[in-house]
């Protein structure tokens, strides 16, 4: 399972979702955090495939097969042990 944050690097949430990232990878023995922008054409398309509409948004992907498995969106960001769970699949 494949963990990524789409959000706005120029916003006023970077720092939180930055410092969640971080903060993740310390904690949680489950890997790292990917953090794609959405000023980048992979972070729109990435968007825009998964019909994501609010940010920051959490992403939990399967990797073989790129199929979404949770979606948190808004800027309240999901508890690290919830994110850690699918991580660990």
């Amino acid at each position: 399972m494949k963990i990524v944050i789409l959000y706005h690097p120029n916003s006023e949430h970077a720092r939180q979702v930055e410092q969640y990232a971080r903060d993740f990878e310390r904690a949680q023995n489950s890997g790292s955090i990917e953090l794609v922008s959405l000023e980048t054409k992979e972070g729109a398309d990435m968007a825009r495939l998964y019909d994501v509409v609010r940010y920051p948004a959490v992403l939990a992907i399967v990797k073989s097969d790129s199929v979404l498995m949770k979606l948190w969106q808004d800027e309240k960001l999901p508890l690290m042990s919830e994110v850690a769970s699918y991580a660990r699949r």
